[in-house]
């Protein structure tokens, strides 16, 4: 238990230096020597975890992209409808998680230092309404990856705007303007798939 602990703390401790890292210099540049600096580890205790910096930034995006997939789905985790009228900014955890990884989060919009990481970001956002959600009534003429994409870029427009903003207002804040948007829509319930 102490071992994973101690490797939980010394990842957890180059993940952050690579972010900082990430703040003021183009991820191509950084050198592993500089993390394991930044991070005051050693290069033997890098490599025990990874091979190259890209390894590294890798399992960085995708701890975060877990962390956005489980946020996204905490208001209907154990339902089989959202009611927007029902909504509440306590159920919205989506802005809590960039809120939590706004070192990431601002990394990426500050630079390209993870190049594709905004497609990505947009894909997963498409791929768990399109997994999860059932968005239009059978009888709809609109193209339903035309409205995954026009959910999935909306939600992540509004979280540009957020970190563009450094941050200014609170996640509760932002949870209650994503409700205030949803409730100019007409349909008052999304029905979630149950495969």
């Amino acid at each position: 238990m102490a071992i994973d602990r101690r490797i939980n703390k010394s990842k957890h401790a180059l993940k952050d230096a690579l972010l900082s890292l990430m703040e003021k210099s183009d991820f191509k540049k950084i050198t592993i020597t500089e993390i394991v600096q930044h991070a005051d580890l050693n290069r033997g205790t890098f490599y025990k975890h990874y091979y190259t910096k890209e390894d590294l930034l890798e399992e960085l995006i995708d701890d975060v992209m877990l962390d956005l997939m489980n946020s996204y789905r905490a208001p209907y985790l154990d339902s089989d409808k959202i009611f927007i009228h029902e909504l509440t900014s306590s159920k919205i955890k989506i802005f809590e998680h960039v809120y939590s990884h706004s070192k990431f989060y601002s990394a990426i919009v500050s630079s390209n230092a993870i190049p594709g990481i905004q497609h990505k970001i947009c894909n997963v956002l498409k791929q768990l309404s399109r997994d999860d959600l059932e968005l239009l009534p059978s009888s709809s003429k609109v193209d339903i990856e035309f409205i995954i994409s026009y959910y999935a870029y909306a939600l992540f427009g509004l979280i540009m705007e957020w970190i563009n903003s450094e941050f200014k207002y609170t996640p509760t804040y932002m949870a209650e303007q994503l409700i205030d948007i949803l409730t100019y829509f007409p349909n008052e319930e999304v029905h979630l798939k149950k495969g």
